[in-house]
C-alpha cells in the first residue's frame, strides 16, 4: 500500500515536537502557553522552601557558634593567655573549712619539719543514767571497738554520773559503727589528739602531753602556756635539725651496741649562738606511746644525768691556767711521780713518768699534770673560774628536766678538791654543761646559755659572758686539735674537717659512795672545724664493755672517739660544710701546736708572770705544796739557754 501522506509528513519530527497520536494538541504560541501546576506540586515546593530556610538558619547558627569558639580559643591562647587551673588554685586563698578548733599549737624543727601537731578526732562518752543494761551495752560496744576492756566499760557505764569517757580517739569508720548500734546514752564530742610524726626522734626534746592535751615533759611542758595561748596558730620553731638528730642517734646507738653499754648521750651545738641542733638520750621511746615507756627510757641523760666528766674537764683546767697567766704553752709540770695526799694517790693511766709540757699533759691525758696545773691556780680562783662557766648552776635551757650539778660548797672546797676536779673527778655535771663550756672555749671566749629555740636568720648574736680571752681561745683550739692528731682522740679524725677535742673516761660512783669497778663513762667532746669553729659535739656511752676489736679496752679513745668520727662525717655535709682537702696542709699548719708548745701568736703580749696563789688552808702533813710553773729540767747547757731565750722572746 502506497502511503497517502505527503513527503513532508513522512519526515521525522523535530526533537521538540509534541508526541504524535490522537492526543496530540496543537502547539500554541509561546506567549499564549499556560503551564498548569497541580496542588500537590505546590505543596511540595512550599515544603522545600521552608526546609531551605531552616537550613540557612542552622548554618548561620553553627557558623556563629564555631566562630565564638574560635574567638575564645584565640583569646585564651594568643590574645590574652590565662593561667592553668592548678596555678589559679594555688594562688587563690584556700576556702574556709569548718573544722574543730585546735587548742594546741604545732612544733617544728628549724627547717619546718613537724615534730608535734594536734589532729581533730572524735571522742565517745556516755551518760550512765541513760544506760539501762551496762553489761549488754559493753558487749555491743566491744563488737565494734574490741580494744576496750569489758570490765572497765561496765564500771564506766554504771552509776549515777552523767558523763564518762569511753574512748578518746575514734576513726570516722568507728564512729559510724557505734552509731549503727543505735544505743541511747552514747554521745560523741569533737576533740583533738597530739601526734608526733618523728616517733622516737628528738623525743627527749619534744617531751609529750597527757590525755587532756597538757604538756608533761620536754618543750611541750616548758612552752605549755605558749602552745595553748594566743600564739598557738604560729608554729613553735625549735633549733633542732631532725637530720642531724638522726645521725647523732645512729652514732650513739652503734657505740652502745658495739660495746654493750646501758645507755648513751649525744649533743650537737652551734658554738656561736648556743643553739642545740641535736640532743640524744638513749634508750628512748616512741613519743606517741609514752605510757609504754620505762623510767630508764624517759630519763634524759643530757640535762638530768650528772656524771663525773673525767679528762674532758682538763680542757677547762688548761684554759683557766692559760687565761690567768700561771702557765704558758711551753711550760709544764713534773709528772714523774704520783701525787699523795693523805690516803689519796693521784696517778696517770699509762703515764710517761717524766716532765710534761702543757700540750703533752693534754695529749697524754695526764692526771698528775692537770692536778699540778689546778694547784698552781689555787682553790679560790679555780672555783671562781668554774662558776663563770656555770658549772655549779642549773642550766636555764627550755626544758623542765634539768639537774643541779654536784659541786663542792665553798666551805668544803679543799686542796684535794682542786687537784681532783682539775682532771675531772670529784665533781658531777651534765653533758650539756660540758659541751656548753667547750663552745665558749672555742668561739672566742664567750659563754652563752644553750637554747632549743631557733634564732632568726641574720639576727645579732645572743648576749653572753666573756670567760676567757681571745688569745686563750686560740690556744685552746690548737691544743684540742693536737689531741686529735697526736693524742687519745686520733680515731675521731675526719679528713678535711679539722676536728679538735678531748676524750674522757671516768669511773662511776656507787649509791654508797666510792667508785665502782669496771663501770665507767666514756665520752668525747670537741668542735669543728678548728680553723673557724662552727659546731661543738659531745658523745657519751654509759658503762661500755670491752670487745674483741678494742683489744680489751673500753676507754673513750676506743668507744666515744670513733662515734664522734661517724657523727662529723655524716652531719658536716648536711650542715653545708665541705671538706677542705686541697688546702688541708695549709690549714693544718695554721692551727698546729708542737708538743713542746713553742708557737707564735698574733696579738698583745699579756703578763706572763705567775700570779701568787693565796696561802693554803690547814691540810694534812702529806699535802703537797702548790707547784710552780716550770720548764723542762732535762736540757742543759746551750739547749736550755736557747729554750729560755725563746720563752722570753715568744709572744705570750
Amino acid at each position: 500500500m502506497t502511503s497517502a501522506l505527503p513527503p513532508e509528513a513522512r519526515r521525522p519530527p523535530p526533537p521538540d515536537a509534541s508526541p504524535g497520536g490522537r492526543f496530540a494538541t496543537p502547539v500554541r504560541d509561546p506567549v499564549q502557553a499556560v503551564v498548569r501546576v497541580t496542588q500537590p506540586e505546590l505543596m511540595r515546593r512550599a515544603q522545600l522552601e521552608r526546609t531551605r530556610g531552616r537550613l540557612v538558619w542552622a548554618a548561620f547558627g553553627f557558623s556563629l557558634l564555631f566562630g565564638a569558639v574560635a574567638f575564645k580559643l584565640a583569646l585564651a591562647t594568643v590574645l590574652a593567655p590565662v593561667d592553668s587551673r592548678r596555678v589559679v588554685a594555688a594562688s587563690r586563698p584556700p576556702p574556709a573549712v569548718a573544722q574543730a578548733p585546735v587548742l594546741r599549737g604545732t612544733v617544728t624543727d628549724r627547717n619546718g619539719e613537724i615534730l608535734a601537731v594536734s589532729l581533730p578526732i572524735n571522742a565517745l562518752y556516755a551518760n550512765p543514767r541513760e544506760i539501762d543494761n551496762p553489761a549488754r551495752v559493753a558487749d555491743q560496744l566491744r563488737r565494734v571497738l574490741p580494744q576496750l576492756d569489758r570490765e572497765r566499760l561496765i564500771a564506766r557505764l554504771s552509776g549515777e554520773r552523767q558523763f564518762a569517757y569511753l574512748a578518746r580517739a575514734l576513726t570516722p569508720r568507728e564512729v559510724q559503727a557505734v552509731n549503727d548500734l543505735g544505743i541511747p546514752g552514747l554521745h560523741f564530742e569533737d576533740a583533738e589528739r597530739r601526734y608526733f610524726p618523728q616517733g622516737r626522734n628528738a623525743v627527749h626534746v619534744i617531751g609529750g602531753t597527757d590525755v587532756d592535751g597538757q604538756g608533761i615533759a620536754g618543750v611541750e611542758r616548758f612552752f605549755d602556756e605558749r602552745l595553748r595561748g594566743d600564739l598557738r596558730n604560729t608554729p613553735l620553731r625549735l633549733s633542732v635539725d631532725v637530720r642531724v638528730q638522726l645521725a647523732m642517734r645512729d652514732a650513739v646507738q652503734r657505740a652502745i651496741t658495739d660495746f654493750n653499754g646501758i645507755g648513751g648521750a649525744g649533743i650537737v651545738m652551734d658554738v656561736t649562738s648556743g643553739e642545740v641542733l641535736a640532743m640524744v638520750s638513749l634508750p628512748d621511746y616512741d613519743a606517741n606511746d609514752v605510757g609504754a615507756a620505762t623510767v630508764d627510757q624517759r630519763f634524759n641523760r643530757v640535762t638530768v644525768g650528772v656524771y663525773e666528766p673525767g679528762s674532758t674537764f682538763k680542757l677547762f683546767t688548761a684554759a683557766m691556767a692559760l687565761d690567768l697567766g700561771v702557765i704558758q704553752p711551753w711550760n709544764g709540770f713534773d709528772a714523774s711521780r704520783p701525787i699523795r695526799y693523805g690516803r689519796f694517790t693521784i696517778s696517770d693511766y699509762r703515764g710517761r713518768n717524766r716532765w710534761l709540757s702543757l700540750p703533752e699533759i693534754l695529749t697524754n691525758s695526764s692526771n698528775i699534770g692537770a692536778a699540778h696545773m689546778a694547784m698552781a691556780v689555787g682553790p679560790p680562783r679555780h672555783r671562781e673560774f668554774l662558776s663563770r662557766l656555770h658549772m655549779g648552776q642549773r642550766l636555764r635551757i627550755e626544758l623542765a628536766e634539768t639537774a643541779m650539778p654536784l659541786f663542792p660548797s665553798q666551805p668544803h672546797w679543799r686542796d684535794i678538791n682542786t687537784m681532783t676536779i682539775g682532771f675531772g673527778h670529784g665533781v658531777s655535771v651534765t653533758p650539756m654543761h660540758v659541751v656548753t663550756g667547750v663552745s665558749a672555749l672555742v668561739n672566742g671566749g664567750t659563754w652563752r646559755e644553750p637554747t632549743l629555740v631557733a634564732q632568726a636568720q641574720g639576727a645579732p648574736p645572743r648576749e653572753g659572758t666573756r670567760v676567757v680571752s681571745e688569745r686563750t681561745s686560740e690556744l685552746m683550739r690548737r691544743l684540742m686539735r693536737l689531741v686529735v692528731t697526736d693524742g687519745s682522740g686520733r680515731s675521731a679524725e675526719v679528713t678535711g674537717y679539722f676536728l679538735g677535742g678531748k676524750t674522757g673516761t671516768a669511773q662511776k660512783t656507787g649509791p654508797r659512795g666510792g667508785y665502782l669497778r669496771d663501770k665507767r663513762i666514756a665520752a668525747f667532746v670537741g668542735a669543728f672545724p678548728m680553723n673557724a669553729p662552727r659546731y661543738a659535739l659531745y658523745v657519751m656511752v654509759d658503762e661500755p664493755k670491752p670487745n674483741a676489736q678494742s683489744h680489751g679496752f673500753a676507754t673513750a679513745g676506743w668507744v666515744a672517739a670513733p662515734a664522734a668520727n661517724y657523727v662529723v662525717s655524716r652531719i658536716a655535709p648536711i650542715l653545708g660544710l665541705l671538706p677542705e682537702t686541697e688546702r688541708a696542709a695549709e690549714i693544718q699548719a695554721s692551727i698546729a701546736m708542737p708538743l713542746n708548745g713553742r708557737i707564735t701568736l698574733p696579738g698583745p703580749r699579756p703578763n706572763s708572770t705567775p700570779t701568787a696563789a693565796p696561802p693554803a688552808r690547814s691540810a694534812p702533813a702529806a699535802a703537797p705544796t702548790r707547784p710552780a710553773m716550770t720548764t723542762p729540767a732535762q736540757p742543759a747547757g746551750p739547749l736550755r739557754q736557747a729554750m729560755a731565750r725563746e720563752a722570753d722572746l715568744a709572744p705570750r
